[in-house]
């Protein structure tokens, strides 16, 4: 058995996805600081569909039963035929906060739709920060006109930083395909950086597109680029309240509207929104709280997918592995102890455990030689790290990505209310 090559995977991907800014045509954007808060700081952003244009729009949600009422609002709002804005703001994440955070969720889309001339059912509402805490609707009132008048279209690079909580960095990924002659343009950005976990990681993201393309096809390639993105990482294992990933397409690139799913275009589509979801869901785990290490946990040769997930993520998500990595141990044995109790078939007799091209553990025991263990404890200091996890035991893959923890990400977490 031998590795497959990170080259290998990411050939059967077409799409050149890139981190620079990007302008999506038929969106304008802008952010500003209303001190909601944060001092000082972008933290409230808008997202607007020129209005002579209708957005088709999908989301996907956290699966928190603790639910967010911004996420209540977004789930009501995508049953209208349209959606014209997207109002997010950081600090406060307005969850667990009963029937007034419902209220003044919906009172963000109203402030928000007439300050553009919408209805209030055109408007989405995403929200981050510390639960428990109401959303002030004061400083989103004041400082309205003000977001309303910086809207344009290259807003994106403010826009993601003004949605950051915890994130060191703003986080943004764009692509271009051709779509029956024309050109079309997929560009998004993404908060996350602790409380990550599958099931919608923890984020708050935002995709748009000027592709024309019908509601259903979109919202079934929208789910189907989360699963194999961000239900792919993981930071310390938790579920948010807020995740939210909303997906928006304004029509404008003029490429006849994608109404088969099983087209050249829609398959087309689907691929390179995939391949900017999976961007974004990266930039996440490598900008994990406290994290020092991007790791990637392949495996392979799994009898079907399900195994291959619950082994991947389980190895992902054990902090003795994770701690491991910080240490720049390389504890394989701590690894091959995760997969065993991942609840998955397999036969340990047939398992081949890689550090990047380096066998450590084969055929159920360790590969000896003190050269070996000199060169695993060399990639074990490298910021990116691959391990393979072969079973032996069927043509089945899953990836997971994950991160390292550090001192850093205990003192963050334990203080992050102050």
């Amino acid at each position: 058995m031998t590795p497959v090559p990170v080259e290998a995977e990411r050939s059967l991907r077409s799409v050149a996805v890139n981190r620079n800014p990007f302008v999506v045509p038929g969106f304008r954007v802008a952010a500003v600081s209303s001190g909601m808060r944060y001092k000082d700081r972008l933290d409230l952003a808008l997202i607007a569909v020129d209005p002579e244009l209708n957005a088709r729009a999908a989301g996907v949600f956290t699966t928190n039963r603790f639910c967010a009422a911004p996420v209540l609002v977004c789930r009501e709002n995508l049953k209208s035929a349209r959606t014209k804005a997207v109002i997010i703001n950081a600090g406060i994440a307005n969850a667990c906060t009963g029937e007034e955070g419902y209220k003044r969720a919906r009172e963000m889309a109203r402030i928000a739709a007439d300050a553009l001339d919408f209805s209030q059912r055109e408007i989405l509402v995403c929200s981050t920060g510390v639960i428990g805490l109401q959303v002030e609707l004061e400083p989103i009132l004041r400082v309205m006109p003000e977001l309303v008048e910086n809207l344009k279209p290259d807003g994106w690079g403010d826009a993601a930083r003004a949605i950051l909580t915890t994130d060191t960095v703003p986080k943004l990924a764009s692509t271009k395909i051709e779509l029956s002659g024309k050109t079309v343009t997929i560009g998004g950005m993404v908060k996350g950086s602790g409380m990550i976990a599958p099931n919608m990681a923890t984020l708050i993201g935002l995709v748009c597109t000027d592709a024309a393309i019908q509601p259903a096809i979109l919202d079934h390639w929208l789910r189907w680029g989360t699963a194999r993105s961000f239900n792919c990482i993981t930071v310390d294992g938790d579920t948010s309240t807020n995740d939210s990933l909303v997906a928006m397409a304004s029509g404008r690139a003029g490429n006849p509207i994608i109404t088969d799913i099983g087209s050249t275009e829609s398959r087309a589509f689907g691929e390179a929104l995939q391949a900017v979801l999976l961007d974004l869901a990266k930039l996440v785990v490598m900008d994990g709280e406290g994290a020092t290490k991007y790791i990637e946990i392949h495996v392979t040769g799994a009898p079907d997918r399900d195994a291959a997930r619950a082994i991947a993520l389980t190895i992902a998500n054990s902090p003795l592995v994770k701690t491991a990595f910080f240490g720049e141990d390389a504890n394989w044995g701590r690894i091959i102890a995760a997969a065993g109790r991942a609840g998955a078939p397999l036969m340990p007799d047939k398992a081949a455990l890689f550090f990047d091209d380096l066998c450590v553990f084969r055929n159920g025991t360790p590969v000896a030689g003190t050269e070996v263990e000199a060169r695993a404890s060399q990639i074990f200091k490298q910021k990116e790290i691959r391990v393979q996890l072969d079973l032996g035991a069927g043509s089945t893959h899953f990836t997971a990505y994950t991160c390292d923890f550090s001192y850093d990400y205990v003192k963050i977490n334990a203080s992050y209310r102050s």
